[in-house]
């Protein structure tokens, strides 16, 4: 992940030559390191967790799925589990800044922040179950709490792909912007919401 700073706002990106990224675990570990260091900084308002030139995250490795099962398989649930929780409830605001692809893990982890600022070219999807996978970092709980039971249950059972309109119009975005705006918007949102952790986050 990159690390940089936008005024107050700590800005966590994926980096350039990721292609799409993937959340393997050394991502996940470095990301989870990266919010303590805000954290524990005391020099930033806000984090915007933010995707590279091309994608947001487009999922777990599958590559690790495949390797992993029965003890280590549910530890490999529960690292994720830990990280997105500690994202939902982090102590400053988390806006995702989206742009292309937000998908299966990825969108596991926008749904953990605090709120999601996204490009008019984003796509959202659940694609674990044309995998033969159910969502396993906490996406069925919070996805469902978001846009409600029934989007949810067709999103994540048919495997579509929203388009960022009907994203917006569902409730799992809460803006959209050019891409060239998608960093400056986000750390606004972040910067001007209101959020108690453990409530939901309340964007201006």
């Amino acid at each position: 992940m990159d690390f940089s700073s936008h005024n107050s706002v700590a800005v966590l990106a994926f980096p350039p030559g990721a292609g799409c990224p993937r959340l393997t675990m050394a991502v996940l570990a470095e990301l989870g390191s990266l919010l303590n260091e805000v954290r524990f900084s005391g020099l930033f308002q806000a984090v915007v967790i933010a995707a590279n030139p091309r994608s947001f995250a487009t999922g777990a490795c599958l590559e690790e799925v495949a390797s992993v099962e029965g003890v280590a398989a549910r530890n490999f649930a529960q690292v994720g589990q830990a990280l997105f929780n500690h994202i939902s409830n982090f102590t400053l605001p988390i806006v995702a800044a989206i742009r292309g692809y937000c998908l299966g893990g990825g969108l596991d982890l926008a749904l953990a922040c605090h709120a999601r600022v996204a490009t008019y070219d984003s796509s959202f999807g659940h694609p674990g179950a044309s995998l033969g996978l159910i969502p396993g970092w906490g996406g069925t709980q919070r996805l469902t709490r978001l846009i409600g039971r029934t989007a949810a249950t067709q999103l994540l059972l048919t495997a579509e792909r929203l388009p960022a309109s009907q994203a917006l119009t569902l409730g799992l975005v809460d803006e959209l912007v050019p891409s060239s705006d998608l960093v400056e918007a986000a750390a606004r949102r972040a910067l001007r919401g209101k959020y108690i952790p453990g409530a939901r986050y309340r964007g201006a």
